[in-house]
């Protein structure tokens, strides 16, 4: 069950940042726009950590492991 939260509070952090880019074609003002995305970007960034801290060091490793494919290998 604790796995399940961990990965739908993924899953709203990445639609968190996927909804940044549709926001200014919604019809907000500049400064709304400006504070909307403020918002999703910090939302989106709290949401990953708790996702992390309740997947585990396991999970952080794979995400490490395949976002480490330009380390130059020896």
């Amino acid at each position: 069950m604790l796995k399940k939260v961990g990965y739908i509070l993924l899953l709203i952090s990445c639609l968190s940042f996927l909804s940044i880019l549709i926001v200014p074609w919604v019809g907000f003002s500049k400064i709304q726009i400006a504070g909307i995305t403020t918002g999703l970007i910090i939302a989106g960034e709290i949401l990953f950590y708790l996702s992390l801290i309740i997947l585990g060091k396991s999970f952080f490793d794979k995400i490490k492991s395949k976002l480490m494919f330009w380390k130059a290998k020896v």
